[in-house]
């Protein structure tokens, strides 16, 4: 996680975030960073090569079934995530803003079932609209600045079918003063916004991480109405 990076990568991620934003491309960083990475996980700061701990405590405890299901991973990165949702039995869709990163996950999963594609949070198709039965976020929102935070809760709460799940993975803050970024952690406001269109906030879980377990991190689910 970014609190766990050397200080030069966190100073790389941060000037990125800021220079695109600063170009009314929010998300356009992702791909420079990955680019840059030149195949190396260790300069893409949420790489992990293993599915995410909060996804695999929730696999554990739910053990879901997703034979005959579909999920949607957005933002998938190195595709982790994805890969354990398929594992499972769901027909995954897995979909990344840089295309150096799908290329990464097809290189690295090349027999996957997973259908990794390039897509762009704030352009989806609309046909991707009540069609997955469970859609999964982890850490893009808190990626994302406070000016476009709306519209990518917007972008993301259409996507699940009628009494399916999203599950999402992210920081936190107790406060709605905007915090220094990224990672910009999501308030409680922001986050009542999914409920605001339609969504039941159906679990929760705070965890910390961090070198002095200081960093809020909330799992929390919601169910689209049947």
């Amino acid at each position: 996680m970014f609190e766990q990076q050397p200080e030069l990568l966190r100073q790389k991620v941060k000037q990125l975030a800021t220079e695109f934003s600063q170009k009314s491309d929010p998300s356009g960083w992702f791909e420079v960073l990955y680019a840059e990475a030149e195949g190396d996980p260790q300069q893409v700061p949420w790489a992990r090569l293993v599915p995410h701990s909060s996804v695999q405590d929730w696999r554990s405890t739910h053990n879901p079934s997703g034979t005959g299901q579909s999920a949607l991973v957005v933002g998938c990165g190195l595709g982790d995530d994805a890969e354990a949702l398929s594992r499972q039995g769901f027909q995954v869709v897995a979909f990344d803003i840089s295309a150096t990163a799908i290329a990464w996950c097809k290189e690295r999963f090349p027999n996957s079932s997973v259908n990794y594609l390039v897509a762009d949070l704030f352009h989806l198709d609309p046909s991707w609209h009540h069609t997955f039965d469970l859609v999964l976020e982890v850490r893009n929102l808190q990626a994302l600045p406070l000016t476009v935070r709306s519209q990518a809760i917007a972008a993301i709460a259409p996507l699940i079918a009628p009494d399916g799940t999203l599950s999402i993975v992210t920081r936190v803050r107790d406060t709605e003063t905007e915090p220094d970024g990224p990672p910009w952690a999501l308030s409680e406001r922001e986050l009542s916004q999914f409920q605001a269109l339609g969504l039941v906030e159906s679990e929760r879980q705070i965890f910390f991480t961090g070198d002095n377990n200081d960093v809020k991190h909330l799992q929390i689910s919601y169910r689209a109405p049947h």
